[in-house]
C-alpha cells in the first residue's frame, strides 16, 4: 500500500491551483517584493501573532518554481553517495531545515530573487515529533523575519522523504520580475 501518494496528490493538486492563479497576473516592472500584496480579513487581530500571511495577491510578475531543497548541498551526486548522507542529513530537524534554507537562499539569488519575493513555502516533514511543526516553522521565518516578509505556508508531516535520514523537504515558489 502506497501511503506516500495522497500527501503527493494533494501537494501537487495544491500547487497546480496555485500556478493557474499565478499565471494570470500579467507582468510588469517593479522593485523585489512591491509586486505583491499581503491580504489580511477585516477584523484582524494584529496582537496575535502569525508566523505566515493568509493570502499574498500577485499584482504582476512572473512565477519561479524552485525545486525542492534538502539538507544536501544543491548540486550533489545522484544516486545519493552514503558519505554525502551521514555528513548532512543528521538527525536534527532545525540544522536540516537551515541547511535547506540556505540552499533556497542561494537559488533565489541566482535568480534574481530576494525572500520578499517568495509567496509559497511547502515544508515536508518526516518522521514528526510533537512540537516539530513550531520548531522548522520558526527556523524558516527566520530568513524572512529581516525583510518583514510572511509568505503563506504549507507545513505537512509525510512518512518518508527521498532518504531515510531525510527530515525535511521545503519547496519555494516566488515571483519575479
Amino acid at each position: 500500500m502506497n501511503h506516500k501518494k495522497p500527501v503527493r496528490t494533494s501537494a501537487a493538486l495544491a500547487a497546480l491551483t496555485f500556478a493557474a492563479f499565478a499565471f494570470a497576473a500579467a507582468p510588469a516592472r517593479a522593485q523585489s517584493g512591491d509586486h505583491l500584496e499581503i491580504i489580511h480579513h477585516p477584523n484582524y487581530d494584529k496582537s496575535v501573532f502569525m508566523p505566515f500571511s493568509p493570502a499574498i495577491k500577485v499584482k504582476s510578475g512572473k512565477i519561479l518554481w524552485l525545486a525542492g531543497g534538502t539538507a544536501l548541498p544543491v548540486y550533489h551526486d545522484h544516486p545519493h553517495k552514503r558519505e554525502q548522507i551521514l555528513k548532512y542529513l543528521t538527525n536534527d530537524l532545525e540544522g536540516q531545515v537551515r541547511q535547506t534554507m540556505d540552499g533556497i537562499m542561494e537559488t533565489l539569488k541566482a535568480a534574481g530573487a530576494s525572500p520578499k519575493d517568495v509567496v509559497h513555502v511547502f515544508i515536508f516533514r518526516a518522521r514528526p515529533r510533537m512540537g516539530d511543526i513550531g520548531k522548522a516553522s520558526a527556523v524558516v521565518n527566520s530568513y524572512f523575519a529581516p525583510f518583514n516578509h510572511k509568505p503563506t505556508t504549507t507545513n505537512l508531516a509525510v512518512l518518508e522523504l527521498g532518504e531515510p535520514e531525510q527530515l525535511v523537504e521545503i519547496q519555494v515558489v516566488a515571483v519575479v520580475d
